[in-house]
């Protein structure tokens, strides 16, 4: 995840977890009602430690220099991925935000899922990270469901 600046631009990098009620979402899309229910409860997001962040949305997303996203769920790697695989990348995200959303500084943009998206359970471990390409881990988050 990135936190932007005044400016729009990326200040820090965290890792972040967006987690989503898939069975009130699958409701309310059946009603045609709108799903930010499935993504606002207690838990559904969780931050790891940000790093300050001096370079711009571009570079998140160049292969070479890119950072990867893994989470393990009880001791199993689930999701391993760069910032360069991602379907939208945060800078397109970030542009089309700003066409329509009151964008300030200090606010998050969750830039994307990598594969291999499951179900958690109460009781699993959870942790996940962020690392640069020399595996340097920048961000993690360590927790276990409730």
């Amino acid at each position: 995840m990135v936190r932007l600046n005044e400016h729009a631009q990326p200040e820090a990098v965290a890792v972040g977890l967006d987690l989503t009620d898939r069975l009130t979402q699958g409701e309310l899309r059946t009603e045609q009602l709108p799903w930010t229910k499935g993504k606002c409860f207690r838990g559904s997001a969780y931050v790891g430690g940000f790093v300050e962040w001096k370079r711009s949305f571009e570079s998140l997303n160049d292969e070479k220099q890119s950072l990867c996203l893994n989470l393990w769920v009880n001791d199993v790697l689930v999701q391993s991925a760069s910032l360069s695989e991602m379907t939208l990348s945060p800078a397109v995200q970030v542009e089309e935000l700003l066409t329509w959303a009151p964008v300030s500084a200090g606010d998050y943009l969750f830039t994307g899922t990598p594969a291999g998206v499951g179900q958690l359970h109460p009781n699993d471990r959870v942790y996940a990270t962020l690392e640069s390409q020399d595996g340097t881990i920048l961000s993690f988050i360590e927790t276990q469901c409730q």
